[in-house]
């Protein structure tokens, strides 16, 4: 199945930059945008609520407008992440500004609601839904998303446990709509490696933390470039859902990141749940495992450049391999 034109490009690479909860803001989505990928931003983080609609036209107007200086070059349409959860009392709200503004692309999170799916449909735009399991990409489905975001092990933020590969195919066995894949992706080969495995697209979040326009604090982006994998903690505890956190960040809160309680996943919640004063994003950094290939703070548009050189290196390398005669198939 073709993608559906809002993911269909011209795009410079096929990602979608994802969003990234306090870090993403119109500077970094609209880079994102104007460096040829498709760019993100939850809606929780334009604070107050009444500064969505703000965002959303600064990005659209910023885009059109850099599209009409350089008619050559690709830009990527945005999108806007919901949290669909019972706990975000702006999710009414912020919809309405969403349908308003015809936003392009949503990205709903942890819950599929029909009516949402229905509102974004009622103006053209498109659902991905990100989902840790087969049953949940099922049910998205099942209530209109036309997409699916598949967040696997050593994925930034509240990911899941399985494998990148096991998890697509259990999808792709019965789904042939739009996927992506996330899950440790910071390198161009992972991207192609993403599509071999049978997404359509790369879900890309940690490796843009450290970029210049990312609304991230200097320690923060520091971090991110001195880590690698083994400086990844995954718990519960500090939203009440699992998911990957810089170690470091925990240690400057004062506590083990080898000995953290386990959260009562009743209780989820997007700020302190680790009884410290140390607060979830603000204090306790989320990143994924592909972190070790950022080597150095660039510009998004340079990280997009990098990442494009890798993408074809590694398409130049995939077709020496298959060009092998010992790998033909004979007949």
């Amino acid at each position: 199945m073709a993608l559906v034109p809002a993911l269909a490009g011209p795009l410079t690479l096929p990602v979608v930059g994802s969003p990234l909860f306090i870090c993403s803001g119109p500077e970094l989505v609209g880079a994102q945008c104007r460096a040829g990928i498709i760019g993100s931003f939850p809606a929780l983080n334009a604070r107050p609520a009444s500064l969505l609609g703000d965002w959303i036209a600064q990005i659209t107007e910023e885009n059109a407008t850099f599209a009409a200086a350089h008619p050559d070059r690709p830009v990527g349409p945005f999108a806007v992440n919901q949290i669909v959860h019972r706990s975000n009392d702006r999710l009414e709200q912020d919809m309405a500004v969403i349908v308003e503004h015809r936003v392009p692309i949503v990205i709903t999170s942890l819950g599929a609601r029909t009516e949402i799916n229905d509102a974004v449909h009622s103006y053209g735009g498109i659902v991905l839904h990100d989902v840790i399991n087969d049953e949940f990409a099922h049910k998205a489905i099942d209530k209109g998303a036309d997409g699916i975001i598949a967040v696997a092990s050593g994925a930034g933020g509240h990911a899941g446990t399985q494998s990148p590969l096991a998890l697509i195919r259990e999808i792709r066995a019965w789904f042939d709509g739009p996927l992506l894949l996330s899950g440790a992706i910071a390198h161009g080969s992972s991207i192609l490696a993403a599509q071999a495995a049978g997404a359509d697209m790369a879900y890309v979040g940690s490796a843009f933390l450290s970029t210049h326009e990312a609304n991230t604090a200097e320690g923060y982006k520091q971090m991110i470039v001195d880590s690698t994998a083994k400086d990844i903690v995954y718990s519960n505890l500090f939203t009440g859902i699992h998911g990957n956190y810089l170690r470091g960040s925990i240690e400057a809160a004062g506590m083990d990141p080898d000995d953290l309680p386990v959260s009562d996943p009743s209780a989820m919640n997007f700020g302190s749940g680790s009884g410290s004063e140390a607060k979830a994003w603000k204090d306790i950094w989320g990143s994924g495992q592909g972190i070790g290939a950022i080597q150095d703070r660039m510009s998004v548009a340079e990280l997009v450049e990098s990442l494009r050189v890798q993408y074809d290196e590694a398409i130049d390398r995939l077709a020496a391999v298959t060009a092998r005669p010992e790998l033909v198939p004979t007949a």
